[in-house]
């Protein structure tokens, strides 16, 4: 067994009757475990190399949280607890960050950005939506689209309901995570790989999607697409968009930005950036940069005034031209 390790996490999830996993929770996911953690496991997991998928049941645990009791009593106490498990038990170890091949790999991928131990575009999320299944998410939790008809008749017959929230390959964060120091209006609008910054509010219309967040204090009051990284003190009014694209994997938002409502950004701001109201910004739009007198130094494409700081976007109310100043709050 490597010596190192990109990942490993013990959970318990729902498998179809087929036996198909749907979804997974890893309540304590581990990021690059000691050496020490690894050598105490490796015998009793048989592991001898890459990323393996691999079921437990009660012995297995009792071993495995017996061998961690001193050096990692977290994962001992989770072990106890999924011994008693009458869901499926798995364990999913990583060896490298390569493109998820099963439902657990990308289960736990997303929970690591959630659990804030990597940020978005940190971790490889290759083709995730060809692994994942579409399942509807029901008030009996996870139930695979093809069950739910008889699913739903059953509970009937029992005097209940089956309630299904949505029918969706990702599910919200927060039955899966409740990140430290954070207000969420609607947890439905908040998905399972995204990484909620301490003290980020995200108001009713606000949502944030997987493989995007915010860095730190925020208020979110439009989308965060996935690929898109807000920082720290920014404000995301109402209707507005934040987006990323195939030319720019990534699109970051510096700390102090204000976007405001039924904006658009479809480039990275520097800090302390501002974006009028309805203005959609997106690379290719054509930009006249002004002096402090408000004079026309050039016309840029967007993209060149990406990550600059201390600029204010708006848009010219006689011609229409979209205008770069200096941000005047500074």
């Amino acid at each position: 067994m490597s010596q190192s390790l990109f990942s490993i996490a013990f959970g318990v999830g729902t498998r179809n009757r087929e036996g198909q996993w749907l979804e997974v929770l890893f309540p304590r996911p581990l990021l690059r475990p000691s050496s020490v953690f690894i050598n105490r496991i490796k015998e009793i997991l048989g592991y001898e190399g890459g990323n393996q998928i691999i079921d437990f049941n009660f012995a297995v645990a009792a071993k495995l949280a017996s061998a961690l009791k001193y050096i990692a009593p977290e994962q001992s106490a989770l072990l106890v607890r999924l011994a008693e498990s009458r869901k499926p038990t798995v364990i999913c170890v990583l060896e490298h960050d390569t493109q998820p091949v099963s439902v657990p790999e990308a289960y736990l991928k997303l929970q690591l950005i959630s659990h804030r131990l990597c940020k978005p575009h940190e971790i490889n999320l290759t083709d995730l939506y060809q692994v994942l299944p579409n399942v509807a998410w029901t008030n009996r939790g996870a139930v695979d689209i093809n069950e739910v008809a008889a699913l739903q008749l059953e509970e009937r017959i029992k005097g209940r309901m089956l309630d299904v929230f949505s029918v969706d390959k990702l599910p919200k964060l927060t039955d899966y995570v409740v990140p430290k120091g954070i207000h969420i209006a609607d947890a439905a609008r908040v998905r399972l790989g995204a990484y909620v910054g301490e003290g980020t509010v995200v108001l009713h219309e606000g949502s944030i999607n997987f493989n995007a967040g915010t860095q730190g204090a925020s208020t979110i009051d439009g989308c965060i697409a996935s690929g898109v990284l807000i920082g720290a003190d920014s404000t995301l009014e109402g209707g507005c968009s934040m987006s990323s694209n195939a030319n720019q994997p990534l699109i970051s938002v510096g700390h102090h930005c204000v976007i405001n409502s039924h904006a658009g950004v479809g480039i990275s701001l520097g800090n302390r950036n501002t974006v009028e109201a309805g203005l959609w910004l997106s690379s290719d739009t054509q930009v006249n940069v002004l002096d402090a007198a408000q004079q026309l130094l050039k016309t840029v494409a967007a993209s060149e005034l990406a990550l600059q700081d201390d600029l204010s976007f708006r848009r010219n109310p006689e011609t229409g031209v979209v205008e770069c100043t200096t941000n005047p709050t500074q």
